[in-house]
């Protein structure tokens, strides 16, 4: 199961227990040498990785995505489209991640002063980002959203 994108709603979540589900986005705006994705980098972990988090009590998993993107990277987004799940091993368990592709509303990463969890955060080139991040899921992830259109279709 470790790394596979799967559809995201709540029908598609494997049988077994998640000990943790959160919720992320991949963030793109255009820069001004073509597109460019936000990542952050991992205090704790020491990697590269799109932004997301655990769902609070209660919450729903597209207001925990908007909640962790902007509380990793200070950049308020918008939802545009939902895309496939991630599932995979962790310490503690199993992680299931729902994923949205967002667009910018306002906010600049380079203004967040660092923290425990995010130490850096920035908009980088696509052609440059799936050489930066650490997981094959994320880069794949990354991919999916450059090349499909929302629904699956490919573009």
């Amino acid at each position: 199961m470790s790394g596979e994108l799967r559809p995201g709603g709540p029908e598609a979540v494997p049988d077994e227990e998640l000990l943790v589900l959160a919720a992320g986005g991949v963030v793109m705006r255009d820069g001004t040498h073509g597109p460019e994705v936000l990542l952050v980098h991992r205090v704790r972990h020491g990697d590269w990785s799109l932004p997301k988090g655990k769902l609070d009590a209660g919450e729903v998993s597209a207001e925990a995505a908007l909640r962790e993107v902007e509380e990793e990277t200070g950049v308020r987004c918008r939802l545009l489209d939902e895309l496939p799940a991630t599932t995979y091993a962790v310490p503690t368990g199993t992680k299931h991640v729902r994923w949205w592709r967002m667009g910018v509303v306002a906010g600049d990463p380079s203004r967040r002063p660092p923290d425990h969890e995010v130490d850096d955060a920035r908009f980088v080139p696509v052609r440059r980002a799936e050489g930066l991040l650490t997981y094959a899921r994320d880069a794949e992830l990354l991919r999916h959203a450059l090349t499909t259109d929302g629904t699956g279709e490919r573009t």
